[in-house]
């Protein structure tokens, strides 16, 4: 894959939720929620503010991430699922 976001947006993929609870219960998949966890593939360069000059961005490939659940788009690559949304749709980084 090729792609490298403009700007301040980011390429996630996103990580699937666990289909079983703590008990041992297995979800259906009707049941599961669109994925809030992802790891960052490609960032942008930045946004420029007011004055022109480049606000670096905050989160950098390899992070795991929590973000909005409607913020990103979705896209396909190659047969693969991912998400594409600017730095703000970052709730956390999970350490």
């Amino acid at each position: 894959m090729n792609l490298k976001p403009l700007s301040n947006h980011i390429l996630i993929q996103p990580l699937e939720e666990e289909k079983t609870t703590k008990s041992g219960l297995v979800l259906p998949e009707n049941a599961s929620e669109k994925p809030t966890r992802g790891k960052i593939i490609a960032v942008g360069s930045g946004k420029k503010d007011e004055k022109g000059q480049l606000i670096s961005m905050t989160v950098k490939v390899g992070d795991i991430v929590l973000f909005k659940k409607y913020g990103p788009d979705e896209i396909e690559m190659d047969g693969v699922k991912y998400l594409i949304g600017d730095e703000d749709d970052v709730l956390a980084i999970i350490e």
